[in-house]
């Protein structure tokens, strides 16, 4: 399975709302993508599983993800929006369910909402689970609490521009996929000189070369996109192979570039 996943990016579906998900999901699916990933917080659930369930494609040939709010986490109310989440999706099941941010420091104990994702695999909720934005001391701590092998994935922030290296080979070095949001860098990566230099000499995008160098850092990729073009080149990124020498020339774009850093992130590792 995690060779598929690696080997097929997902589609994102932050940002986008009611139709434009519901049609940009149906697109991907027409097109071959497998893996959708969606959220609470993202208000598109409804949307997202009643393009799966109007797709020819089956529901048991797409991998879905969702994901528990930060104000969901506690006993009280985690069970009950799983089941909200499951409702809107119109699914018994997803195949990933992740906490989506660490509680804040000082907040729900980390041992509590772990419990509850636990119990909800437990319960045949979800199939897998696994945790988001979680730093290198979270996933140690989530490690201690639930034991070895655990958790499917982190997924966290990854583009030439932060890329999370001592995460994401302390994950690895654990076994825990590690899963690349924005990794377009909200489409920056188009103007990237060095992107667009390795581009031209290849005859890809550059976003294509983006998605393939964190492709071939072992990292799963879920860039969003409602345009059948744009769906259509991550796809066919999954089929180029950069040379070590351009591997190494995007590794030096690196310079902690974070463009998701809420105001109860937790204190982020430093490459």
């Amino acid at each position: 399975m995690s060779e598929a996943m690696l080997n097929n990016p997902g589609l994102g579906t932050y940002r986008l709302k009611d139709d434009v998900a519901y049609q940009a999901v149906t697109t991907a699916l027409a097109l071959g993508y497998r893996t959708i990933d969606t959220a609470q917080m993202y208000d598109n659930e409804a949307a997202v599983g009643k393009a799966i369930a109007d797709s020819p494609v089956s529901r048991e040939e797409v991998f879905v993800t969702t994901k528990v709010w930060v104000d969901q986490l506690s006993r009280e109310h985690f069970r009950r929006s799983v089941e909200q989440s499951l409702s809107r999706l119109n699914m018994n099941q997803v195949d990933l369910l992740l906490v989506h941010w660490p509680a804040p420091e000082g907040g729900i104990p980390m041992a509590e909402y772990l419990g509850e994702l636990k119990a909800a695999q437990e319960a045949g909720l979800t199939r897998h689970i696994g945790v988001s934005n979680f730093t290198i001391a979270q996933i140690d701590e989530a490690l201690s609490i639930l034991g070895p092998n655990s958790l499917l994935t982190n997924q966290v922030e990854i583009h030439p521009y932060l890329p999370n290296r001592k995460l994401v080979e302390h994950c690895q070095k654990h076994d825990i996929l590690v899963t690349g949001y924005m990794p377009l860098a909200v489409g920056r990566v188009n103007d990237d000189p060095v992107l667009n230099a390795i581009a031209e000499n290849k005859g890809v995008k550059p976003a294509q070369v983006a998605l393939a160098w964190i492709k071939q850092r072992g990292i799963i990729t879920i860039p969003s996109s409602t345009r059948h073009e744009h769906l259509h080149s991550n796809l066919a990124a999954m089929d180029l192979e950069l040379t070590v020498s351009e591997s190494a020339r995007i590794d030096r774009l690196g310079y902690g570039l974070r463009l998701a850093n809420p105001s109860f992130a937790p204190a982020w590792d430093l490459d």
